[in-house]
């Protein structure tokens, strides 16, 4: 019986020591070290200085504050057109075949062959023109753009817009000088521009007087004056009027 007795405590012992170290791995594998802070995963948030700063790098300038390159002659604000197809390889003003794939523009007043920027004061785009020829010959128009330029200036699908010109070079002074007539069309018919011929030879004995017919229909009188002198053109121009078409004080040069 004793000895029965001593085999049931040993045996009663062990299975009590199992117990034990089955609970402890039971609690080990339930239990588990607390997880890192989440500042240790992800990288830290921008701050407001660092954000601030982004937003200014990588905004794009307003078109109001570009700034031209270099310095101008003569700077001059207005609307532009352009003008193609209908003048499309014929004699220029300066002389030369007018390409409307070309960096060109015709003027009234800048002397033929300067050069100028034109920038559109909406977008902000600009281009570097010569002028090559004389025009617009409509009013409240300061510049017509070549088919290129006026691509790139964003006028060609508008018709027209509001430009600054800014002149860069010239081969003479702009303000001043210079040779000058008086351009006055168009007029749908011919024998209406030969009566305005003999009256203006009538009125301005000294002047030269020529009509001719315009590439795009039309006819023009040009009246030359003596020395193509300006102020004797402006004389003119401000005494001549007319019911059909306009005046205008082109410089020849």
């Amino acid at each position: 019986m004793r000895l029965t007795a001593l085999r049931y405590s040993a045996a009663l012992a062990v299975l009590l020591l199992l117990a034990s170290c089955g609970g402890k791995k039971k609690a080990a594998k339930y239990n588990p070290p607390p997880p890192p802070p989440p500042s240790q995963n992800y990288p830290p948030p921008q701050t407001k200085t660092d954000t601030t700063r982004s937003a200014k790098n990588t905004q794009k300038t307003p078109p109001a504050a570009r700034k031209p390159n270099g310095n101008s002659l003569f700077t001059q604000e207005g609307y532009a057109s352009w003008y193609g197809p209908g003048f499309h390889n014929r004699r220029a003003s300066n002389g030369e075949v007018y390409d409307m794939n070309a960096m060109t523009a015709a003027h009234r007043d800048f002397p033929l062959n300067s050069v100028v920027r034109v920038t559109n004061e909406q977008t902000g785009h600009s281009a570097v023109v010569r002028i090559t020829d004389r025009g617009p010959f409509v009013p409240n128009r300061i510049i017509d753009l070549s088919l290129a330029a006026a691509k790139q200036v964003d006028v060609w699908k508008s018709g027209t817009a509001m430009v600054k010109l800014e002149v860069i070079s010239a081969p003479s002074p702009v303000d001043h000088g210079g040779r000058w007539c008086v351009q006055i069309g168009a007029l749908s018919r011919q024998k209406d521009a030969i009566k305005l011929k003999e009256h203006l030879l009538e009125s301005f004995e000294t002047t030269q007087v020529i009509q001719f017919p315009a590439p795009d229909g039309g006819y023009w009188v040009r009246v030359k004056v003596p020395q193509d002198d300006k102020k004797r053109a402006q004389e003119v121009a401000r005494a001549t009027h007319v019911s059909e078409g306009n005046v205008f004080l082109v410089r020849l040069d």
